[in-house]
């Protein structure tokens, strides 16, 4: 193995080398790094937009930082190559470089695991569950137990700082092993032979000494990348975190051998003098940064801009409505029927196409009655494609929780055990979709709405599910024996006798139900989330369903 500047017996020994090739260099270094920190305080502004809270920027803003501290050295090797001390390349290449590429693997695999934890929405559906908590609440001895039990982004965590750790053992082991940088201890024969000053640094460079840097760079590059682009060949989403993935992947494969190529190879030499070999490995970071940074930022901006296209729709279709004086049955009516023909209907293809319904079909009516009437199609759509499928399911569990607690409510004197009965439903949606604890994939609401919610349900949900935290055995726990079902309308004596039975089968809270608990207390989350899907997964949907109808159309027009 060589070091990253490959410095040679004729290189020159002055200070500083100033060519037009360094200076072009140094700026570039310069310009790009303003670049990358300008994209990423871009990210960190706009980090609870949906392109980027799904992605899990910490993650990723610490592998970007540890591969552009190995990157911009390198774009100055040219130029203090012969200056820098030996064994400060072999440090950084044996512990920015390896750590941050794995930081950003691990970074990596969290588009596989999100996308398979959301595709449990559109299996199980929306139906209101209330997951077993007996495996939560009891204490974890087993380490391998309280492992399990962890977050996912904490495993990766713990997996790359094991890696990490390792790495930077084996560094220091062939370090304090080696004589090449100290003669004074180490095994004898390591040591470089004596010469001129040039010649030795050069010989510094060469060596079993530097074999864990680049082996693991080649393991994530040519194991890892190869086995994520597999896993996510058949995943189709709206975020461009596929592209981003694929896209990383395969600028990590050409890192390692052009390396070697370069070190080893002696036609090699006269590209080196103006493209150090480590620059190969800088141009697989380079494309990182772009596609990490970079594209996210243009997902952004697209989603800003599908917002105000959505917002600028409705306000055109309302407007339109109180100009004709339509009356808001026929209107609602229009937007029902124009929903329907998205599923079927004969003159679909005509309704879809007018400009009137591509104005109403975006509004707040729409959305509503999809999510009354039909909500499978979108849950499916937001899961899969969006990565959003806890809005879908908690805006259809909540209704539905809304729906029967109402019927109880107007019944009359309120049993003491229904109302219990749902407020640990309550308790659990809470849990599942709302608290930054224990939700696999918190809603994104306010610190306002947050708080509310969270004095009223946060000490009852720590009582059930205790300090353990990511407790879920997945995204959405669906049980048989706790789904909408139960919510049924039934007499007070058999709602009574199911919680005592669910009593005994799970536990549930039987502590003091907060007086500020009614039917609204998910109102402002509601309204939140259905602003949200409003605003960025409906108009994705809607112009998914679009092109698949003319798609069918094309289709049966050819045969």
């Amino acid at each position: 193995m060589g070091s990253s500047l490959r410095l040679s017996a004729r290189s020159s020994a002055a200070a500083i080398s100033i060519t037009p090739v360094t200076i072009w260099w140094a700026v570039w270094a310069g310009v790009w790094t303003i670049a990358v920190l300008c994209g990423m305080a871009y990210l960190i502004i706009h980090r609870n937009m949906p392109p980027v809270r799904i992605r899990g920027l910490g993650l990723c803003l610490s592998a970007i930082v540890c591969l552009h501290l190995y990157w911009g050295i390198v774009q100055f090797g040219l130029m203090i190559g012969a200056i820098m001390p030996d064994n400060a390349q072999y440090w950084m290449m044996g512990t920015w470089l390896p750590c941050g590429i794995a930081l950003f693997h691990g970074y990596n695999t969290r588009f596989l695991y999100v996308a398979r934890m959301q595709k449990k929405y559109a299996q199980y559906g929306h139906r209101l569950f209330k997951p077993s908590v007996e495996m939560r609440t009891k204490k974890k001895t087993d380490l391998v137990a309280r492992f399990r039990a962890l977050d996912y982004t904490t495993k990766i965590i713990l997996f790359v700082g094991a890696g990490s750790f390792i790495q930077v053992f084996l560094t220091t082991l062939m370090y304090l092993i080696s004589r090449k940088w100290h003669s004074s201890w180490g095994i004898p024969g390591t040591e470089v032979n004596g010469g001129a000053e040039m010649r030795m640094k050069a010989d510094e460079g060469w060596g079993w000494e530097w074999w864990p840097s680049l082996f693991w760079q080649f393991f994530w590059s040519w194991v890892i990348a190869p086995i994520t682009l597999w896993k996510s060949r058949n995943i189709r989403d709206t975020q461009g975190w596929r592209f981003q993935t694929i896209g990383c992947a395969i600028a990590n494969l050409h890192g390692t051998p052009m390396f070697l190529i370069a070190v080893y190879v002696p036609g090699m030499a006269v590209v080196n003098q103006y493209w150090l070999p480590a620059q190969w490995i800088c141009l697989s970071i380079l494309f990182i940064e772009t596609f990490t940074i970079f594209l996210p930022c243009w997902e952004v901006m697209r989603h800003q801009s599908l917002r105000q296209e959505t917002l600028d729709s409705i306000t055109r279709w309302e407007k339109k409505t109180k100009a004709s004086g339509h009356s808001e049955i026929k209107s609602m009516k229009s937007e029902s029927t124009l929903v329907a023909s998205l599923w079927g209907g004969k003159s679909v293809n005509e309704s879809i196409k007018s400009n009137d319904s591509g104005d109403s079909i975006l509004t707040m009516g729409a959305l509503e009655h999809v999510l009354e009437r039909n909500p499978a199609p979108l849950l499916e759509f937001s899961a899969l494609r969006e990565f959003s499928g806890e809005n879908i399911a908690f805006l259809t569990s909540v209704a539905e929780w809304k729906r029967s607690l109402l019927d109880i409510l107007a019944d009359g004197p309120t049993d003491k055990g229904l109302l219990r009965e749902h407020f640990n439903i309550a308790l659990h949606l809470y849990a599942h979709f709302i608290s930054a604890r224990y939700a696999e994939f918190p809603l994104n609401l306010s610190s306002q709405t947050l708080k509310k919610l969270g004095d009223i349900f946060e000490q009852p949900t720590q009582h059930i599910y205790g300090d353990q935290h990511g407790k879920s055995n997945s995204v959405t726990p669906f049980d048989d024996d706790f789904t909408s079902d139960s919510l049924s309308s039934a007499d007070s004596s058999t709602q009574s006798s199911r919680t005592e039975k669910a009593g005994n089968q799970s536990k549930l809270y039987w502590g003091e139900i907060p007086e500020s608990f009614n039917s609204t207390v998910f109102d402002d989350a509601e309204a939140s989330i259905k602003y949200l899907v409003l605003t960025n997964t409906w108009p994705k949907f809607i112009k998914d369903r679009r092109e698949s109808l003319a798609s069918l159309e094309r289709l049966c027009m050819e045969e």
